[in-house]
């Protein structure tokens, strides 16, 4: 979902969690350490900020997740990445 800050390419509702999540897939798993960065998250955080209005419901908590691919390897989800730094 792309908004004036940013995207988020997944958004997933568990209960009254609302997880924005960015997907990243690189070549190799080694590049997947370098994948996501601080800039990176905070406009997925910003853009996150802009959709919780729309998506977002009375008493519902927010999160930032990160899910990372490679071929040959399980998907690595990293939940709760952001906290605003």
């Amino acid at each position: 979902m792309r908004t004036p800050a940013g995207e988020v390419d997944l958004v997933a509702r568990k209960g009254g969690m609302l997880a924005f999540v960015e997907v990243k897939a690189r070549a190799t798993a080694a590049e997947l350490d370098l994948a996501i960065d601080e800039r990176r998250l905070r406009r997925v955080a910003a853009a996150a900020e802009i959709l919780w209005h729309d998506l977002g419901k009375a008493g519902d908590d927010m999160r930032i997740d990160v899910i990372l691919l490679a071929p040959g390897r399980a998907p690595r989800h990293l939940a709760n990445v952001w906290h605003g730094g």
